[in-house]
């Protein structure tokens, strides 16, 4: 089929007919069209000039006639263009010298990004956009202020932590027996696992000669009196 003018690159024309009644003068669109020059529009053979004969409204959703078509008119629409909505994602923003962000980006600053698993574009905030590499790794042993990102079950979300709170520091504890007192205190959290438990140096077995729960160590015999009881708790 040839065209007058200039052919589409791909695709063909969408043409839609509208049914006159001598009264409607608006229309809604089958598309949603960028400018009343995005469409070509006829009424009883007869082409209409834009803003003219009629003119859009809605957004681009509808065509408004200056006098509505008379009954048993012929009306079509043939769409030459549609608009294309990205307004969701990107707004009014058009990036210039003046609109760069020319510093640390905050916490709460938002990229936008494609999310794979989900076909879609996606914004996220900024905190949570982190790129590891030569520069930025700890080539150390972490301060006890540095801190790390995690995933908080509990809370769905990423959150960072000191790494003071990761590992906890090692705690040694000392004691006298007296040939009765079997119970001795510890950390809340410790288990037998992180526990090491010696009497004048000799190693406890855990479980066997000691038991722990939540904040008390119980020896399965009493120290004797003058008995040096000590207690490494390591960090977990």
């Amino acid at each position: 089929m040839a065209y007058i003018g200039r052919e589409p690159s791909y695709g063909a024309f969408e043409k839609q007919s509208l049914t006159a009644d001598s009264s409607t003068t608006s229309f809604a669109l089958n598309y949603v069209v960028g400018s009343s020059s995005s469409i070509m529009v006829s009424v009883a053979g007869v082409i209409q000039e834009p803003e003219v004969g009629y003119n859009l409204n809605g957004g681009g959703a509808n065509i408004v006639f200056t006098a509505a078509p008379t009954t048993g008119d012929t009306v079509f629409v043939v769409f030459l263009g549609i608009a294309r909505d990205v307004g969701q994602f990107l707004n009014s923003g058009i990036i210039t010298a003046q609109t760069e962000l020319s510093e640390t980006t905050a916490d709460n600053d938002q990229f936008l990004v494609y999310d794979n698993s989900a076909a879609a574009l996606r914004k996220v905030q900024s905190q949570y956009v982190v790129g590891i590499n030569s520069r930025t790794e700890l080539a150390e042993r972490a301060a006890s202020n540095d801190e790390f990102l995690i995933f908080d079950t509990s809370a769905s979300a990423i959150k960072k932590i000191q790494a003071s709170n990761v590992v906890a520091a090692s705690v040694n504890r000392t004691g006298t027996g007296d040939g009765s007192t079997t119970t001795f205190t510890v950390t809340s959290g410790v288990t037998v696992s992180n526990v090491m438990v010696f009497i004048n140096g000799v190693y406890q077995r855990p479980t066997t000669d000691y038991t722990i729960s939540g904040t008390t160590l119980t020896f399965g015999t009493a120290p004797a009196s003058s008995d040096r009881i000590d207690v490494r708790e390591l960090p977990a």
